[in-house]
């Protein structure tokens, strides 16, 4: 749920986004850890969004 929330901000933004799991589990598994991951050249913009956060 966490990384849905920061895939919306993100893609509100106009990044692509995707979510992947790290354990290598199932997507929709609740207490599964996932990487919220975005394309290198957009970083330098997810780092100003954090930093407005």
């Amino acid at each position: 749920m966490v990384a849905e929330m920061w895939k919306e901000l993100f893609e509100g933004e106009g990044i692509p986004t995707r979510i992947m799991p790290v354990s290598g589990l199932p997507t929709g598994q609740e207490r599964a850890d996932y990487s919220v991951l975005v394309p290198r050249d957009k970083e330098h913009v997810i780092k100003d969004i954090l930093r407005k956060l």
